[in-house]
């Protein structure tokens, strides 16, 4: 999975905050009080997150309304697998992470392993 642009960023921002199907008009309305966009380049970038599968749409009167196809968590643990499965030494790249993590992040990981194996019993550490 590829990091997003920047205008698909802010798109993708606003819909996983507002946790809502919007149209593009509600979603260029908001841009416009930070920076002046066009409405037909926000409906070509909607489109675009669409064909790459990160938003989805319905039919909403005329317009279309669309909503994120997964959650900010999913996609950010998405860009970390791929970013982890590209390097030679993954072992070495997650040592290097665990290193640079806050006590509270490290909490969080811990917890967060914690987690997961409790909810795969049997299956063994992983």
């Amino acid at each position: 999975m590829r990091r997003l642009g920047d205008l698909e960023a802010e798109i993708m921002d606003r819909l996983w905050t507002w946790d809502r199907p919007a149209t593009v008009r509600e979603i260029v309305d908001d841009l416009n009080r930070t920076r002046p966009l066009a409405y037909t380049t926000v409906m070509t970038v909607a489109d675009i997150l669409h064909r790459k599968g990160l938003l989805r749409r319905e039919k909403s009167g005329r317009a279309w309304s669309y909503r994120p196809a997964c959650s900010r968590e999913a996609y950010s643990a998405a860009l970390m697998r791929d970013v982890l499965g590209e390097s030679p030494n993954p072992t070495g790249a997650l040592a290097h992470l665990v290193e640079q993590l806050t006590p509270e992040e490290l909490a969080a990981l811990r917890s967060a392993i914690e987690s997961v194996d409790r909810e795969a019993p049997g299956e063994g550490p992983r």
